[in-house]
């Protein structure tokens, strides 16, 4: 035994949850799917985490450009009806098309760490100690509500929750309060300056936070004012490791496409894939980055044949 705690913090955002997907699948093709002790995670992050501690990580990370690229999932047509995202689509392919073994998850002897804010006690909960594969299962859908885009909240044992990224926009302040040593932080956003305004989705936000619970949007605008800092931090952490607690963040290049939280473009999808893949492989092979930019090093996607008994047999694991 040592004194080192590893940790790995797994950034969500909804569809922009493919970049951090695409990076948990090139951590597994390395050989370091072992190399955590536990993994905080929140919003598509969490479920994405999920099937990481599942194994075969290739094989979810299709969902985002397959199943979740069509407006089945997301259509801005809905608003009025304050359901933008079909979070039961999402996780009937979650549950019976490409099925994630929630038993395996609770099982693994790496912990999971799902982020879900608690909307009465204004908080965020890492919730760990999952009781069956239900109560996983409502984590993972408390965690991926995101405001504005679903109506009301979700519920979780009994409490009323919503995106875990709200009051903890990145995963690895969660990481650092639970005594890490250690950190490899996955960012879905690419390496650039933040923003230094409120935008007008995020201005949105806010308001309908409040009317959820009073309080609730102030403290999503002060976790976003936060956060600019944060982000600033990350990105000089890459070169200059500073003091312990050691955390290095893996993000996008800044001359990579973004993907939208609500991106819908199969191609571009395809795209934050692909980056988070050769950013990670880099990190991981300790390559040159810019080998990425002139085209020396490129991540392509794999193809395999996935039958109906497949399915089954994932589901029974």
């Amino acid at each position: 035994m040592d004194d080192l705690k590893i940790g790995l913090a797994v950034e969500g955002g909804g569809i922009r949850g493919v970049v951090s997907a695409a990076m948990l699948c090139a951590l597994e093709d390395c050989g370091l799917n072992q190399a955590f002790d536990t993994i905080y995670s929140a919003s598509s992050g969490a479920i994405n985490s999920a099937y990481f501690l599942n194994g075969e990580t290739w094989y979810p990370l299709s969902i985002y450009y397959d199943d979740l690229a069509t407006r089945t999932f997301v259509d801005f047509r809905r608003v009025l009806r304050g359901r933008i995202m079909d979070l039961d689509y999402a996780f009937e392919v979650v549950d019976n098309v490409k099925p994630l073994g929630y038993e395996k998850v609770i099982a693994s002897p790496t912990r999971l760490h799902v982020a879900v804010t608690l909307v009465d006690d204004i908080r965020t909960e890492a919730v760990t100690d999952f009781t069956s594969r239900a109560d996983l299962r409502a984590a993972l859908v408390a965690s991926a509500w995101l405001p504005v885009a679903l109506r009301g909240t979700a519920d979780f044992r009994g409490s009323r929750a919503v995106d875990g990224g709200v009051l903890t926009p990145h995963p690895y302040k969660l990481a650092l309060a639970d005594g890490c040593t250690h950190v490899l932080s996955l960012s879905t956003r690419p390496i650039q300056p933040p923003a230094q305004k409120l935008s007008v989705s995020q201005r949105w936000a806010i308001r309908h936070l409040d009317r959820i619970r009073d309080g609730l949007g102030r403290g999503y605008g002060e976790a976003i004012e936060r956060y600019r800092d944060e982000r600033v931090m990350l990105q000089r952490r890459m070169t200059e490791p500073g003091d312990a607690p050691y955390v290095l963040d893996i993000a996008p290049l800044s001359w990579m496409p973004q993907v939208k939280r609500h991106e819908l473009d199969p191609g571009r999808i395809l795209g934050g894939a692909r980056g988070g893949y050769e950013v990670m492989y880099c990190a991981v092979e300790g390559k040159d980055p810019a080998l990425i930019k002139n085209g020396r090093i490129r991540a392509v996607p794999q193809l395999t044949i996935v039958t109906k008994d497949d399915a089954n047999n994932r589901q029974r694991a």
